[in-house]
């Protein structure tokens, strides 16, 4: 949907420097789709004038008095939900503010450039316009959490206790080795949507999990890391050959293809560049599981946009394999679902909450059927 001339997404502009609002408001009111509402100089302005503005997209400081950027997108996301972008100097290669961000939330990130300030932002301007215009077309869920109770001070269900890294795994695996292998597949709103499904993965869990999320490269590592927290399968970033074991969930790095080889082992291409506009690719990582798991594949498609992943269900399907999507009621963006859902490969079509215990129950019913190999 594009606003008519006399209708602009209206902007609520959150950061704590009142030069860098200025030069924020200058940037989006030049904009013929955007129109600034209302400026929040910290966390506790900003939680005030979204639940009285309403404004259709929010951009976001992370530092700031009184109450930063994380508890006011925290607050935001689980009471009034809004589009949320950060724009902040924390967005850089990796910041794990950034990260707990999205993973509550934040529809995208912007990551303001050091030196001269107006100069500078006008040098990520078009960035900038470009993910503010597509968050306010988003309808936003609340995304309330543990990560979010966490962050706000409130009640609620403990993390995970951290856990120590588990050693690489350095067997040979072998041909008697069956075990399913389930994907989940996500893009814009993965990071919040994947921390709605994490905590249902146990220690045990009978399955090796493949997360391939659209994501800057040097972000994953700390995804990793900052995943780990809220559940209790072993979490890792996966490395070239790393062997797939049960009980194991891998977080395809960033800026790299994953596939699975026939043989169990993890290969990553960071040479090929995009394939079909994505890196990585959700559908190469499909079909090679498809290929090594047959019938014991699973596949979750969640949230985001575009059509990755549409090929590769239907890889999995044709391989005997079931597929999942999330629906359209509980997804950030409903692109990639519906784009599978299209193919005609998907079983079924259920809320982000009921996703879990429809992958748990086909994993449990693949396990009893063909006992899992010794690790």
């Amino acid at each position: 949907m594009t606003p008519s001339p006399s209708k602009k997404f209206r902007v609520l502009i959150v950061d704590d420097s009142a030069f860098m609002r200025k030069v924020l408001e200058t940037i989006f009111n030049a904009d013929d789709q955007l129109q600034v509402v209302g400026q929040a100089k910290d966390g506790r302005e900003a939680v005030t004038l979204a639940e009285s503005l309403k404004p259709d997209v929010i951009t976001m400081d992370i530092n700031m008095p009184h109450m930063d950027g994380l508890q006011a997108t925290a607050q935001i996301m689980t009471t009034n939900p809004r589009p949320i972008v950060i724009v902040s100097s924390e967005s850089r290669e990796g910041a794990s503010s950034t990260l707990k961000a999205l993973e509550l939330g934040a529809i995208e990130f912007v990551a303001k450039p050091s030196g001269a300030i107006d100069l500078d932002m006008n040098s990520v301007k078009e960035e900038l316009l470009r993910k503010v215009r597509m968050a306010a077309k988003v309808r936003v869920v609340r995304t309330a959490s543990r990560l979010a109770s966490t962050l706000q001070g409130n009640s609620g269900p403990a993390p995970v206790a951290p856990k120590q890294a588990a050693a690489r795994p350095v067997s040979t695996p072998s041909s008697d080795q069956r075990f399913p292998v389930v994907v989940l597949a996500a893009s814009t709103g993965g990071p919040a949507t994947v921390m709605r499904l994490a905590p249902g993965f146990t220690k045990d869990f009978p399955a090796a999990v493949i997360l391939v999320q659209h994501m800057p490269a040097a972000f994953t590592s700390q995804y990793a890391t900052q995943l780990e927290e809220f559940t209790e399968i072993s979490v890792r970033e996966a490395a070239a050959n790393d062997v797939l074991q049960p009980g194991t969930l891998y977080i395809c790095p960033g800026g790299q293809h994953l596939r699975v080889s026939p043989t169990g082992r993890i290969q990553l291409d960071s040479t090929t560049g995009r394939l079909n506009g994505y890196l990585p690719n959700i559908d190469v990582t499909l079909e090679s599981v498809a290929t090594f798991a047959g019938p014991m594949s699973i596949a979750a498609i969640l949230t985001g946009m575009g059509n990755d992943g549409a090929a590769g269900a239907k890889a999995i399907k044709s391989a005997g394999g079931i597929v999942f999507a999330q629906d359209e009621a509980t997804s950030v963006i409903f692109g990639m679902p519906a784009e599978a859902i299209k193919t005609g490969a998907v079983e079924q079509t259920l809320p982000i909450d009921d996703i879990y215990s429809a992958i748990e129950k086909r994993v449990l019913a693949l396990s009893r059927a063909t006992p899992v190999g010794v690790r």
